[in-house]
């Protein structure tokens, strides 16, 4: 962090007195003599109470004034660690501070630092009760003469100043703040009367080594440094309890003044030096040093040896590209109202209070996705405004592994204003805990529609039309609107991988990642309950968008309830959000919400309670592990092929890509780690026509394949680190095809017969007209034939009947050729030839019948011919 240079309000300053301000300060030192002989028994003899009716009256000033002070805790810096699940070892990733501040020992302080301080602000510190008698009746007399009582202020009294003024900084409202600062800043006998009882109160209660080790831990010294070890560590690039003679001085020197006396302004050089100086002569004459070591100490130059502590997400950017986790990680307490009441009060209690924050990132995973995505997604690309975000967690207890995006991190204005090339937005989460408003899911969604799939009863094996096609809206089951369907009218949709047509089986469909397949399965279940489930799964959108009023949502984070959506994923979600979604389906069907924090200690070593996951059954284990099943073909012999595990564990992962290619997603699991993969579109760009518009990443180089490469980098470091075991094998009911015998629906009218074929599973199609005897455009036959088990949703042909065909007659075999024909003109075919069956001249008189075409029995239109092969015998 840069060090501003004005300086802090919280100094020592000599103002002139004015003829009025005089004679106050002479009624003041009235009653502070009075006072005076009081204070001379109750600083040398405390337990003796106050007497003698000369100063009743003083007495009772001093007794209404309080008499109980708590030190309290002091504001300390909040640090965020990193730790290794193999080897312990922790590594620190920043820390925060409004003050700082590093508490030490009586120990870990140098006695040159003790000494001086005692030498030069209180000789008399280790005799007096906390009021020194001596030093207060000059300051009355000093008073009388128009001066201030600075003097009078004991190391027991400046600690008391001290405790007050962080009391009022510890204040969270503003305007409170500012009056209780003003209140202890106050230079008036009302204040130094205070002071002197409070001092006395802290006499009483506190052994004297332990208030000079408070005051020497509470002190300022200069700009934000407060505290002997974080002033050694600041200024001299040294440990309090390493501090030379020298060094010592010239630190407590600044304490008297610390915006002219700190030593990291040189012009205030010289002045500290002479402040040094006069407090080694009084550490001299009171026989705490030698001549010897006040010579050196003497002789020695002020020579600083700044080391600024940096703190910030900055400093987690730089040292182990985590900045937008650090950040994730101060949103995520500041949304937590066990640090406050208020966002502003959370995050004023973060940066004062001293917190141990053991946070769940894994570095090399984090290593990992960083040097991916560094190689395969630039933080910026003309034309297009690139993004790229990684996020993973741990399935089963929701803990954020690793969070990268393409754009280093940084929440500095200015710096972001300067370099395009960094961001203060964070891809990965929700606006809330990031500003980012989410990308389009894709195809990703489909495994949601997949798990209402399975949870209702159907397999993967389930045989669903996959054509891209026009379908009514009405055939879209819908119980959260009032007519029970979606709507009215027609919708056409496409598919995008175009070659797999026909019908094919869900698990065919979900591994190539077929549009139609999804609609037709849709088209069995209610969208609604669709939707429903992926609210359980605690996919949601990343911000609030105000949407059409009729589908429920409007203005709020649920997803936008539409057809398209079971397979296109059109609602912007975040990384993280789609993550620990599909960690339920890896984790039998328990999704955990994120959480960056394993565990916070406070100063005092005890734990701090925090908002850590929360874990739910988003669905049943057997139908997480149908999913998982699919999912895991898509890997294995479909699109996703590029999750494959560098270690053999098993994986299941869904791609997705939205409309043009502007959003490329993979998003999968192992059992032990989910990982979400984005790369896209941050937001739109200009155009050449001066228009805005997301463009699509084709045509930007491995833009629109750069998920391929950077989810496998992050899984395969997973896999090293925490395994995976096989999924759950799913129940038959999920994975094993159901057959069904087509009914012998003859007869019906084409509707009728089509909703028996539909409600058995079966998906039906129109064979056209054919000739039959039934009657017309009523169901002729169906193919397959009715009794013909099949696959439950397989395809059946209707053929309806052309109302132009009967039945062949029986009884034409052995019969004359004109007897046959006589009745096969009685049965309405008029047209009927005759054949020999070997050479010779047919005699319908004398020869029978020996075959007829078409057969007896079977249906031929009567206009058509029946032909008759006669036993013609030899010419």
């Amino acid at each position: 962090m840069t060090r501003k240079t004005t300086q802090n309000p919280q100094v020592r300053t000599e103002k002139p007195r004015s003829a009025g301000g005089a004679l106050s300060g002479i009624l003041g030192a009235v009653a502070m003599s009075a006072i005076a002989g009081v204070l001379v028994t109750a600083a040398v003899t405390p337990v003796v109470a106050l007497s003698g009716t000369a100063a009743n009256s003083a007495v009772d000033i001093f007794e209404n004034l309080p008499d109980h002070l708590d030190p309290g805790r002091l504001a300390e810096p909040s640090t965020l660690w990193a730790t290794d699940k193999d080897t312990g070892e922790e590594f620190q990733l920043t820390e925060f501070y409004d003050q700082d501040r590093e508490t030490v020992g009586w120990d870990d302080i140098s006695q040159f630092v003790k000494d001086a301080a005692v030498a030069e602000e209180d000789p008399r510190f280790y005799t007096h009760g906390g009021v020194d008698m001596l030093a207060t009746a000059r300051a009355v007399l000093q008073n009388a003469a128009g001066q201030n009582l600075s003097g009078a202020s004991t190391i027991t009294m400046q600690y008391v100043r001290n405790v007050l003024i962080q009391d009022a900084l510890a204040i969270p409202d503003e305007e409170e703040q500012k009056a209780a600062y003003k209140d202890a800043m106050k230079q008036d006998v009302d204040r130094k009367l205070k002071e002197m009882k409070l001092a006395i109160s802290i006499e009483k209660k506190y052994p004297k080594d332990e208030i000079l080790l408070g005051y020497l831990n509470i002190a300022l010294f200069g700009r934000t440094i407060y505290g002997i070890e974080s002033a050694a560590q600041y200024y001299y690039s040294s440990s309090a309890k390493d501090l030379s003679l020298a060094q010592a001085a010239s630190l407590v020197a600044i304490v008297n003044n610390p915006g002219h006396l700190q030593i990291d302004v040189p012009e205030n050089i010289p002045a500290n030096k002479e402040r040094r100086d006069k407090i080694l002569g009084s550490m001299l004459n009171h026989g705490k040093i030698t001549q010897a070591q006040y010579d050196e100490a003497i002789a020695t130059e002020v020579t600083p040896a700044i080391k600024e502590r940096r703190q910030g997400c900055a400093v987690a950017e730089a040292n182990y590209g985590v900045g937008n986790f650090c950040d994730y990680v101060q949103r995520y307490i500041k949304q937590d109202p066990s640090f406050g009441d208020t966002p502003e009060e959370r995050e004023f209690n973060f940066s004062r209070g001293g917190y141990q924050i053991k946070t769940t990132i894994d570095l090399p995973m984090q290593a990992a996705a960083t040097a991916s995505m560094r190689e395969n997604v630039p933080a910026l690309l003309d034309g297009i405004d690139v993004g790229a975000a990684t996020s993973s967690v741990e399935v089963g207890t929701g803990r954020v592994l690793a969070m990268v995006q393409n754009r280093p991190f940084s929440n500095d204005p200015a710096a972001v204003e300067q370099d395009p090339g960094l961001s203060a937005i964070n891809y990965n989460t929700d606006y809330e805990y990031g500003g980012s408003s989410g990308f389009q899911v894709g195809s990703t969604f489909k495994a949601v529609t997949l798990a209402e799939w399975i949870r209702t009863g159907h397999s993967v094996q389930d045989i669903v039309n996959v054509n891209g096609r026009t379908v009514p809206l009405q055939s879209f089951p819908d119980s959260c609107s009032p007519d029970g369907v979606y709507g009215y009218g027609n919708w056409e949709f496409s598919n995008d991988n175009t070659q797999i047509t026909g019908n094919r089986s869900v698990l065919t469909a979900t591994a190539q990642s077929i549009n139609g397949g999804f609609v037709s399965m849709q088209q069995k279940m209610d969208l609604c309950e669709t939707y429903a489930m992926g609210a359980k799964l605690g996919i949601h959108r990343a911000a609030p968008q105000n949407t059409n009023e009729d589908l429920n949502n409007y203005g709020t984070t649920e997803l936008t309830r539409v057809p398209s959506g079971v397979f296109a994923g059109t609602d912007e979600v975040a990384p993280i959000t789609m993550a620990s979604a599909f960690g339920a389906f890896a984790g039998n069907g328990t999704v955990c919400t994120p959480v960056p924090i394993d565990q916070i200690i406070g100063p005092d070593g005890k734990e701090v309670e925090f908002t850590k996951s929360t874990c739910s059954e988003a669905t049943s284990p057997e139908v997480a592990a149908g999913v998982a099943y699919a999912l895991q073909y898509a890997v294995t012999n479909g699109l996703a092929d590029h999750a494959r595990s560098a270690y053999g564990t098993p994986h299941l992962a869904k791609t997705g890509t939205t409309d043009e290619v502007k959003d490329n997603w993979t998003v999968g699991a192992s059992t032990k780690v989910a990982t979400a993969t984005w790369v896209g579109n941050a937001g739109p760009v200009q155009l050449a026509d001066g228009t805005w518009d997301r463009v699509s990443t084709q045509g930007f180089g491995n833009l629109m394949v750069a998920d391929q490469s950077i989810w496998p980098a992050v899984m395969n470091v997973a896999d090293a680190r925490y395994g995976g075991d096989p999924f759950p094998e799913p129940s038959p009911t999920s994975t094993q095809a159901k057959t069904v015998a087509v009914p012998d629906v003859t007869g019906k009218s084409f509707d009728e017969a089509s909703k028996t074929l539909t409600d058995l599973g079966f998906n039906v199609a129109d064979g056209g007209e054919v000739d039959s005897a039934v009657g017309k455009g009523l169901v002729a036959r169906s193919d397959p034939a009715a009794g013909t088990e099949l696959n439950q949703g397989s395809g059946v042909t209707l053929f309806r009947s052309n109302g132009e065909a009967s039945a062949v007659p029986d009884g034409l075999i052995g019969a004359t050729g004109n007897a046959a024909k006589s009745t096969l003109n009685s049965a309405g075919f008029a047209r009927v030839d005759f054949t020999c069956e070997a050479n010779g001249k047919a005699d319908g008189k004398k020869h029978k019948v020996v075959s007829v075409s078409p057969g007896s029995g079977e249906e031929a239109n009567t206009n058509g011919t029946v032909t008759l092969t006669l036993a013609c015998g030899k010419p």
